[in-house]
């Protein structure tokens, strides 16, 4: 918890380990995640920010020889233990680094979550398709196209397309890595736009190298380094006035 803050934290991390075989890439993790906030995570290549990331949503349970250890409270509920995967990930959706969307058309790649669970009423999927494609900025630029494939839409378009389906079904958290990576300036910009409106209604983390973008988008900050948590703050703190020498050294782009 930061100093002064007496909310009930939406995500509560405490003493995390993460382990690839004999690889600790993770090392006792403390972090807490609050509502209708930005969190950005920083730090250099290899540094532990996206294991960080998919261990919220047990992303890394599917990568083999995997182990964690500590404690992860979603709600005050412990993910590996008193929250069913399935019902885990529905909560805390996740966008990728390169825009994924399935090989069908814009409306079935929206519809596909909540298809899988259960609505099949043609009404419902309707209402939630174009809830979450205007949601994603992405309505006035594809609301006459729904039957056309998704894979015929520009890179930025699909990356929307993915945060649309993301959030068809209803998630709490949107979990997203370097979800601009492979985007022009403009696309860039119309993702970080999104973000600050879905912020109101969602709780986001983002992986970014992009300091920049760390700095105009986020309200909190964390630092990485080695699989270690080095700094977490304000975002205005961590840019301004690191208390960490690595933190104040990695910002100025002296490493990493």
């Amino acid at each position: 918890m930061l100093e002064g803050d007496q909310r009930k934290p939406k995500i509560s991390v405490r003493n995390l380990d993460m382990f690839y075989g004999s690889f600790r890439a993770l090392n006792s993790i403390d972090l807490d995640i609050y509502s209708h906030e930005i969190t950005a995570l920083i730090g250099p290549s290899g540094c532990g920010k996206s294991t960080f990331l998919k261990t919220l949503n047990r992303m890394n349970d599917l990568i083999e020889n995997t182990r964690v250890t500590g404690s992860v409270l979603l709600d005050e509920k412990e993910i590996y233990s008193e929250i069913d995967v399935v019902d885990l990930r529905k909560k805390v959706g996740m966008v990728f680094q390169k825009p994924n969307p399935f090989p069908m058309s814009i409306y079935d790649n929206v519809a596909y979550g909540p298809r899988i669970h259960g609505i099949r009423k043609k009404a419902i999927l309707d209402e939630i398709v174009e809830k979450s494609l205007r949601d994603s900025a992405l309505w006035d630029e594809v609301g006459d196209r729904l039957n056309r494939s998704a894979l015929g839409i520009s890179g930025g378009q699909q990356q929307r397309l993915c945060i649309a389906r993301t959030l068809a079904t209803e998630p709490e958290i949107i979990l997203m890595d370097e979800p601009t990576s492979a985007l022009d300036p403009i696309s860039t910009l119309k993702i970080e736009d999104l973000c600050e409106t879905l912020k109101n209604d969602y709780t986001i983390l983002i992986v970014t190298h992009n300091m920049q973008q760390a700095g105009r988008i986020s309200d909190k900050t964390a630092f990485f380094l080695m699989g270690d948590l080095i700094e977490h703050d304000t975002t205005e703190n961590i840019f301004n006035a690191p208390k960490q020498k690595q933190t104040e050294r990695y910002i100025t782009g002296r490493f990493g």
